[in-house]
């Protein structure tokens, strides 16, 4: 095993296993997206908020704080009942969402809105196409390997694009667990899960060939950009 690079994501990582088996299936947040629970339990006892109804609305002025940032084609990846997509096409961009979650790509169909029903590690149109990835909501968490999902989302991109993320700005570091949706007394499957803080984010972008290009906010919601390094 080679040793982690001074500033390197390695150096912020806490990790904290699961009880019980994690699945990576389709199933993750199908009892938020029925509206069932409006919470997450992570593997370290800590119960997180998720902004259920936000997904299933109109987009917000927080997003379009992050929609402002698009100027071409977009892909939005864990993209939910598809609200960024919609705004996006609204403003004539070619937008797409992808989602693994059957319950998500049904909300998105009924919308109009274009999308694929596949996980976001695997096959994707348009590879080299896409001005701009999309990992709103905490996104930058799916998998539970963001490192691995910003390589994803650059291979995507085409030279000068970028990836837009949203990232919890109440956490400290980089914290790599896994999640289930907390529907108590009956909680869903374990699935793999991760937080980018934003004093991590630099770093978890450079590890991954990325550099922070930029930050904004909107009341209590960040944002950033990410785009290639250049050297």
């Amino acid at each position: 095993m080679s040793t982690p690079e001074p500033g390197s994501a390695s150096d912020l990582v806490a990790t904290c296993p699961a009880r019980g088996t994690v699945h990576s299936g389709p199933a993750g947040f199908d009892g938020a997206l029925t509206g069932d629970t409006d919470h997450l339990e992570l593997t370290d006892g800590r119960r997180v908020r998720i902004a259920v109804r936000r997904w299933h609305g109109a987009a917000d002025h927080g997003d379009r704080r992050l929609l402002d940032c698009c100027h071409g084609p977009a892909i939005d990846l864990g993209c939910g009942p598809g609200r960024l997509v919609r705004a996006l096409a609204a403003r004539g961009l070619p937008a797409l969402g992808v989602d693994l979650s059957p319950w998500a790509v049904r909300f998105c169909r009924a919308r109009g809105v274009p999308v694929l029903q596949q996980d976001v590690f695997g096959p994707l149109p348009g590879a080299g196409f896409w001005r701009h990835v999309l990992l709103a909501d905490g996104n930058i968490g799916l998998g539970g390997d963001p490192v691995t999902l910003l390589r994803r989302s650059a291979a995507l991109l085409r030279p000068t694009g970028t990836v837009l993320v949203e990232i919890a700005p109440a956490d400290n570091g980089l914290w790599r667990g896994a999640a289930r949706v907390d529907s108590s007394p009956k909680s869903g499957q374990w699935f793999p899960w991760a937080i980018v803080g934003l004093d991590a984010l630099a770093a978890v972008a450079g590890t991954a060939g990325l550099r922070l290009r930029e930050r904004h906010r909107y009341q209590q919601r960040h944002f950033a950009e990410l785009d290639r390094e250049r050297w």
